[in-house]
């Protein structure tokens, strides 16, 4: 079976290089144009660029897949199934009809909860217990294809987006070497979609923003959710505070104390004041520092109870 592969990131590595080691033909990779990182703004490949190009693989980079002349270029390809796995852009019905098996994609949640581009980031902000990878027939809707395989993980107490991630691309790989086989064998049973899915937008960097007013345990998942991007942060005397690392406290905040306001402060950790709860802080970044536990940071910066965070 020839093998089109369309994918981005990280976690789109993962379903590449198991396709590849389980010996399967992928015949091109299709994946986003280079673009401009760091001060120097030079361009840079995507980490599945990256990828094809160690194992040899021709590499298409179209601005719009749409596009006639890309749906051309495509076509050249001869896939008889196109696998994709956080491409980044929406494929037309032309490209969803070009190979004899239609489009798999890779899909990092349990659907049909959490379609759409922030899966992972939304289990953790939910409170889910697990969350998995399907494999999906792609149609012309976002993540409502029918289901064909699914694979589940369990989401700790300590996951964060990135810890998350890193099992979700592993399980995909596994997934879609597992699911090909019996595809080509007959031995998938398509599973449509009911309306009881979600959806979940693009994370923007305003996400991260903390709210105090909200419930502890909810702004430690947020804390989870965010890292390592945007991040979850507030302000400290008119600088942004990143937090990487808190834990929410059940314990109510004293009587009369505002959201935000820091309850105490210990030799390892603050504690602030929420909604509903409390939570302890205990990885931070100051702006124009570096990221540091709360005890570094309390060694140079003097909070006391009573002040505010988030001013």
């Amino acid at each position: 079976m020839r093998i089109l592969f369309m994918g981005t990131p990280d976690f789109a590595v993962g379903s590449l290089e198991a396709l590849l080691a389980a010996g399967f033909e992928v015949v091109g990779v299709v994946t986003q144009p280079d673009k401009a990182k760091g001060r120097s703004g030079s361009l840079a490949p995507s980490p599945v660029k990256e990828c094809a190009l160690r194992h040899g693989i021709e590499v298409f980079q179209p601005r719009r897949v749409k596009e006639p002349q890309a749906v051309e270029r495509l076509r050249a390809f001869q896939a008889d199934l196109i696998v994709v796995a956080a491409f980044g852009q929406i494929l037309s019905q032309e490209i969803l009809d070009l190979p004899k098996w239609g489009c798999l994609c890779v899909h990092a949640s349990l659907l049909p909860k959490h379609r759409g581009a922030s899966p992972i980031q939304h289990a953790i902000l939910d409170g889910d217990g697990e969350t998995g990878i399907t494999i999906m027939q792609m149609d012309a809707g976002i993540d409502t294809g029918d289901i064909l395989y699914q694979k589940k993980v369990s989401i700790d107490g300590t996951d964060t987006a990135q810890s998350l991630e890193d099992k979700l691309m592993a399980l995909g790989g596994e997934a879609i070497v597992e699911a090909i086989p019996l595809l080509e064998a007959g031995k998938l049973s398509p599973r449509k979609q009911d309306g009881t899915g979600s959806y979940c937008p693009l994370i923007k960097k305003e996400a991260g923003k903390i709210d105090f007013s909200q419930d502890a345990s909810f702004l430690g998942r947020l804390v989870r959710a965010m890292t390592p991007w945007p991040s979850a942060y507030t302000f400290y005397h008119g600088k942004q505070l990143k937090v990487w690392e808190a834990q929410p406290l059940e314990d109510g905040a004293q009587d009369g104390a505002q959201a935000g306001e820091i309850l105490s402060v210990s030799r390892d950790d603050f504690v602030v004041a929420a909604g509903s709860g409390s939570l302890r802080i205990l990885s931070v970044q100051l702006e124009g520092k570096k990221r540091m536990s709360a005890h570094d940071f309390l060694l140079g910066m003097k909070l006391a109870p009573g002040e505010r965070l988030g001013l």
